[in-house]
């Protein structure tokens, strides 16, 4: 498993955290990383997405209500609006990352902990996503 795998997924459980605790990012990453252990990469990736979603939190979720036809925020799996708020961020910030690089690990997360119809939710509501921010990738 990759530093950058890795990093998704610790940041998809500390936004889980968050949202259920209401606790802050700082305590939620001082608890996070006092029971678990990372590659130094994956730790450095996973707190940056966690900082970054939640000082974007209200664009980043406008953005996925935009792109979730019939689908409010709150009725959505709190795994899956986790996964989509990581890879929502992903694509608006990491534009060193492929767009299929993100689309892909999104599903991988959605596939390992949500329900069996998550991976193809994600994948719908961040292709849109995507289209909507331009991302396209060369070999397209």
């Amino acid at each position: 498993m990759g530093a950058r795998h890795s990093g998704r997924e610790a940041a998809l459980q500390m936004l889980f955290k968050m949202e259920a605790s209401g606790a802050t990012v700082d305590r939620v990453i001082e608890l996070f990383w006092r029971n678990c252990e990372a590659d130094p990469e994956g730790r450095v990736y996973a707190d940056a997405a966690l900082r970054g979603i939640a000082d974007a939190l209200e664009k980043v979720d406008a953005r996925i209500a935009a792109a979730s036809a019939h689908w409010r925020l709150e009725r959505m799996a709190r795994v899956d609006r986790n996964v989509l708020r990581l890879g929502t961020w992903e694509l608006e910030h990491k534009l060193d990352v492929p767009r299929a690089v993100i689309l892909d690990e999104a599903v991988e997360l959605a596939k390992a902990y949500g329900t069996e119809e998550s991976s193809s939710f994600v994948n719908g509501v961040l292709d849109k996503i995507a289209e909507s921010l331009g991302r396209v990738d060369t070999d397209r």
